[in-house]
């Protein structure tokens, strides 16, 4: 066995480790919550079970709970008949409920709350983490500064239109302060924004009003996006500022010749601001029959360089610079941190459910798909998996305290209506709605699931179009 093939198998393993760890670990939290403060408010716990379905595993401990890890991985459960009837999804009860004492509201609302509770407080925890060992941060990330202007913008079938960003007059170095109303404080909140959006026109079209910091003066601009993309999300065209610096100088390069350093800061390039890689290619692109004009930042100093003028052979971009941007560790509050992705799920939310947003249950992430950001957090290292982590336990918290029946939330809505009622709700309606709701709710799973393997597949084919081999050139007759 190779090197490299063993690397790439223990590479794959630890990736599992990991997925199984930190995913299996967060409903392992949440249901451990339920578990938790059933046993402490004094509630018959029947069984916990981390997935659905059949078991592959169970113990049945001395205190008398069946602890089993069931086949279908699509989160957990305990067990407690005596707070909610679902024998639809977990199974028939080994004792008479009814011969059980009844059960508090304030214990139902405790135990219910519990597993968002501590999913919040696992997050917290791992935020903590990340706060004492730093979040690496790179510059194309940590800013708001428009770097690049696309001028045209591709649409799902193909066909390339002027970019909404370059229609709307958007240019290289505005400061976006905020969209749609909402401030945006680095460019993943740029992004999820304008995605999100639901700003229309009078005629139905997408519209996000843009307020930018231009020389000094804030200013309105109205962005009319374009769906785009696989995913057909929307987008206007621009990508992040950054500064752009030389990390390393080929021998003999054209680059070299021109008087270019390793740690030169990249500034401008015959006169145009240059803040991004992709202006960066377009300029040297665009000029390769004279000489460009390059302003680099060299230690304290402004250096003037000039790159010669190349051959119609070598008319791209590539002069023998390897460049780089600014890398750092931040030490974010862990309240901030959970802060940030608490607005980031509930701005997901209301997007879900806003019928003049363009996001809907296919661009949703499911038990696949998470699966999937795992393990390319886990090749990426520990920091994106304590990262996703802390998402994931904050979106878990959210939507299982929802109103939904099934979700830990229905169930607190229907002991808060039989209390207010004076008398619990009937079994036989509380049972039915449960039961819709739990075929509605693998159905939704199976829907997500589907584009998850969809987006599996594309990305699958895509990485092997780019590792493919060249087509050898003809020779000809």
């Amino acid at each position: 066995m190779s090197f490299e093939l063993l690397q790439t198998l223990l590479g794959n393993v630890w990736s599992i480790f990991l997925v199984v760890l930190f995913f299996g670990g967060s409903i392992f939290v949440h249901e451990l919550g339920h578990f938790l403060a059933a046993r402490r408010r004094g509630v018959h716990v029947e069984r916990f079970s981390i997935g659905f379905g059949p078991a592959i595993w169970s113990w049945r401990g001395k205190d008398g709970v069946e602890y089993r890890i069931s086949w279908l991985p699509l989160g957990g459960y305990v067990a407690l008949p005596q707070l909610a009837d679902l024998r639809g999804v977990e199974g028939e009860s080994s004792v008479d409920v009814e011969k059980l004492p009844p059960i508090s509201y304030s214990t139902r609302m405790l135990v219910f709350v519990a597993g968002a509770a501590f999913n919040i407080l696992f997050a917290f925890a791992l935020a903590c983490i990340i706060w004492f060992i730093g979040q690496p941060t790179n510059s194309q990330l940590a800013t708001t500064r428009i770097g690049y202007v696309a001028p045209v913008l591709a649409l799902p079938d193909g066909t390339q239109v002027p970019s909404p960003a370059s229609e709307a007059g958007l240019q290289v170095g505005d400061r976006i302060v905020a969209i749609d109303g909402q401030k945006v404080a680095d460019w993943m909140g740029v992004v999820q924004t304008i995605v999100t959006g639901s700003g229309r026109t009078a005629t139905g079209s997408p519209k996000t009003v843009f307020t930018i910091e231009r020389d000094g003066q804030q200013q309105e601009v109205s962005v009319y996006p374009r769906l785009s993309g696989d995913e057909k999300f929307r987008r206007v065209g621009i990508d992040s500022g950054y500064e752009l610096l030389v990390h390393e100088v080929a021998a003999d390069s054209l680059a070299a010749r021109a008087g270019f350093q390793a740690g030169d800061e990249l500034l401008t390039l015959n006169g145009q601001l240059v803040i991004n890689a992709n202006t960066y290619h377009e300029i040297l692109g665009a000029a390769a029959d004279s000489p460009v004009a390059a302003t680099v930042r060299r230690g304290d100093a402004t250096v003037t360089l000039t790159i010669p003028a190349r051959p119609a052979a070598e008319a791209d971009s590539r002069i023998g610079l390897a460049l780089t941007t600014g890398f750092k560790f931040t030490h974010p509050s862990p309240f901030a941190q959970i802060i940030d992705h608490t607005v980031m799920t509930f701005r997901t939310l209301v997007s879900l459910i806003n019928p003049r947003s363009d996001i809907g249950l296919d661009k949703v992430a499911g038990p696949v798909g998470i699966v999937r950001i795992f393990h390319s957090a886990a090749e990426a290292g520990i920091h994106a998996v304590l990262m996703f982590t802390i998402l994931v336990n904050v979106n878990l918290a959210i939507f299982n305290l929802l109103p939904i029946p099934v979700l830990d939330g229905g169930q607190m809505l229907f002991a808060t209506i039989g209390k207010l009622r004076g008398r619990t709700l009937p079994a036989n309606f509380i049972m039915a709605t449960q039961s819709a709701f739990v075929v509605l709710l693998f159905t939704m799973i199976l829907y997500v699931s589907f584009f998850d393997v969809r987006r599996v597949v594309r990305d699958v084919q895509a990485d092997r179009a780019e590792s493919a081999p060249a087509a050898p050139a003809d020779a000809g007759e």
